[in-house]
């Protein structure tokens, strides 16, 4: 199956292509540039495959959580070349691709997104011997002050989160944590993986019931809020 899968949520932009068994890549850290660089890198993707896009079969998104306007980007532009090339769309939780940025071994996994205005992204996951990973709790935004994980005998941590509230995550954290990568983001190689159980299973949607979640409504905060009035 010929399938491009699309991640914007976070300061990472990627584009991978599924072609066959053949997985192929770009990424780049551009925040603020998502928009000008997805399409150059599907186009560049599809060149090196020796496909165009007429060739693709699906298109798989991360939908979040994440950056507000990161995630409509995504999901817009894959609703867009699905509707034009009249094929399904799977969406990917953002924070599930990012937890398979984590080691694979026994311990449980926590993805952190920081979400600006004092707020994280968050959920925790155990992985699977075939190597995906399944919620122990749910996806959520939180405080990190306030946050409550489930028990486990070790933790991996991954993403922007850690690297904003460290000190405040180990307290929280009530168990060894094995590893702790801040500077880690979903990426679309892991939305492609992912998604390609969710094809083989006919779990693809038309391309209008492809959906962003951004956990909550609210992307700024007031001069009160701020403490600036």
């Amino acid at each position: 199956m010929n399938y491009l899968a699309i991640e914007t949520s976070t300061e990472a932009c990627s584009v991978a292509l599924v072609h066959g068994d053949e997985v192929i890549e770009r990424s780049e850290i551009a925040p603020r540039r998502h928009a000008e660089l997805v399409l150059p890198m599907a186009d560049e993707l599809l060149a090196e495959a020796g496909l165009k896009r007429e060739a693709l079969q699906g298109i798989a998104v991360g939908r979040g959580p994440g950056a507000f306007t990161g995630v409509r980007l995504g999901v817009s532009l894959a609703q867009g070349m699905a509707l034009a090339l009249d094929i399904p769309v799977v969406t990917v939780s953002s924070l599930e691709a990012l937890a398979l940025e984590a080691p694979e071994d026994d311990a449980a996994i926590l993805s952190v997104i920081d979400a600006r205005m004092g707020e994280i992204y968050v959920a925790a996951w155990k992985r699977e011997n075939d190597g995906g990973v399944t919620l122990l709790d749910r996806e959520r935004v939180d405080t990190a002050a306030a946050l409550i994980l489930p028990e486990a005998s070790a933790w991996h941590v991954v993403g922007t989160g850690w690297e904003t509230y460290a000190s405040v995550l180990r307290e929280r954290i009530h168990a060894p944590v094995r590893s702790s990568e801040g500077l880690r983001y979903p990426q679309a190689r892991h939305v492609a993986e992912i998604a390609a159980k969710r094809f083989r299973a006919g779990e693809a949607v038309a391309p209008e019931l492809a959906l962003p979640v951004y956990l909550r409504d609210k992307v700024a905060l007031t001069l009160v809020e701020q403490g600036k009035a």
